[in-house]
């Protein structure tokens, strides 16, 4: 039987795909539509280690999904129905309704379509990923994996908001959090470095990138995390704020006669590493503060400070601690972050190594000192692979 799934990831304007061995995780070849819908588009089609790149208009999703599979016939491999095992799809938000893959029918499609309100930016993009390639795929099992699944193992303490109760049942206000499928991936990546099976590990996940995220995984399962109702709760993200008083919306609309629309905008494309900063790379942020630039400083530090904060907060939420793991381009790649933010906690058992947390490398891999208490590992993610493990494991039950 074959295990070939093609995982697709289809976004507002764009649509991203993998082709891949579910076990292994070998990627036989990758690409994206870009800008769907608008006068012009890119299909960049990478296959064998060189990217095919063409400028065309694509019309909507379905003429995306058969562009990406014209690209499959010119520039290989080739795919077609009886190739694949599945085709595995990332959908933002299950709500509370899904902690599981789940293969897709006319029922889930109904679902999906039902929860729109909790992500009316993703899950309508989402549904036409699934509708499209029904259509093109319909002798090929679809398999939906949520990105909120992985948190529906919260207890109730952790996901309620003191919130009236009416919010909590009749408006579904609760928490539900995002990153899910790499926090999968990762925990079960962090157990196999620390030589344990993935039940008997306490981990602090911090997923962070452009969006960022924490999470307390007690045995493969979240605890708690710290985006919320939506991605904008918990850590500082490059345009987004994370924890704010919410209070704010009520005084900015009060002084300034803002709508909820405008602040909505301003607290998720306008503040974060941008908002503090001007920049809201990374990369540009530390390069600035080399420099001596004092908002690039203050950005870094308050991003700094509030994984720090959370780190802390989920080792009490746990009680005991294996691992901080870090994953995502800044998790991986900044060591400067990494010692700002986990230095100088000897005292929790967390002693980092300051020549392996500064060496350049891209495998995982742990970054404290010989004896630490508390393991610090870097582990790039690959949602990719875990979406497609994820739909092989169900049409393989």
């Amino acid at each position: 039987m074959t295990r070939r799934v093609l995982v697709l990831n289809a976004g507002s304007s764009s649509l991203k795909y993998r082709l891949l061995d579910g076990v292994s995780g070998v990627a036989e070849a990758s690409g994206s539509v870009e800008r769907i819908g608008e006068d012009s588009g890119t299909l960049t089609h990478s296959v064998g280690g060189q990217d095919h790149t063409e400028e065309r208009r694509v019309a909507d999703f379905e003429d995306a999904l058969r562009s990406a599979l014209g690209a499959f016939d010119r520039h290989g491999p080739p795919i077609d129905q009886d190739s694949l095992a599945a085709v595995g799809h990332r959908v933002v938000h299950g709500g509370d309704l899904f902690a599981e893959p789940v293969l897709v029918d006319d029922r889930l499609l109904d679902t999906v379509e039902d929860l729109v309100p909790l992500a009316p930016l993703h899950n309508p993009a989402n549904l036409e990923g699934l509708r499209v390639a029904q259509r093109l795929f319909p002798d090929v099992p679809q398999v939906a994996v949520f990105d909120t699944a992985f948190h529906q193992t919260m207890p109730e303490r952790a996901y309620t908001y003191a919130v009236p109760a009416s919010w909590r049942e009749e408006h579904r206000i609760r928490r539900y959090g995002f990153h899910g499928t790499s926090y999968a991936f990762v925990s079960r990546r962090a157990a196999e470095l620390l030589g344990r099976a993935v039940e008997d590990t306490n981990l602090v996940v911090l997923h962070l990138g452009n969006g960022a995220s924490a999470a307390a995984v007690r045995g493969g399962r979240s605890v708690d995390t710290s985006m919320g109702f939506t991605p904008l709760e918990g850590l500082v993200m490059g345009t987004r704020s994370g924890d704010v008083d919410p209070a704010i919306h009520g005084h900015l609309h009060r002084e300034l006669g803002w709508s909820l629309d405008e602040i909505d905008r301003a607290l998720y494309r306008e503040s974060g590493l941008l908002g503090l900063s001007g920049a809201n790379d990374f990369r540009e942020v530390t390069r600035r503060r080399a420099a001596g630039d004092e908002a690039a400083t203050l950005a870094f530090d308050v991003y700094a400070y509030r994984v720090r904060k959370y780190v802390g907060a989920y080792y009490a939420a746990l009680g005991e601690l294996d691992a901080v793991v870090l994953t995502g381009g800044v998790g991986q790649h900044s060591a400067e972050l990494r010692a700002a933010a986990l230095g100088g906690l000897e005292r929790l058992g967390i002693v980092l190594d300051p020549a392996r947390n500064e060496a350049r490398a891209t495998d995982a891999r742990a970054v404290t000192a010989d004896g630490s208490a508390v393991a610090v590992l870097v582990v790039p993610t690959d949602e990719e692979w875990e979406i497609a493990r994820q739909a092989l494991e169900v049409v393989e039950a």
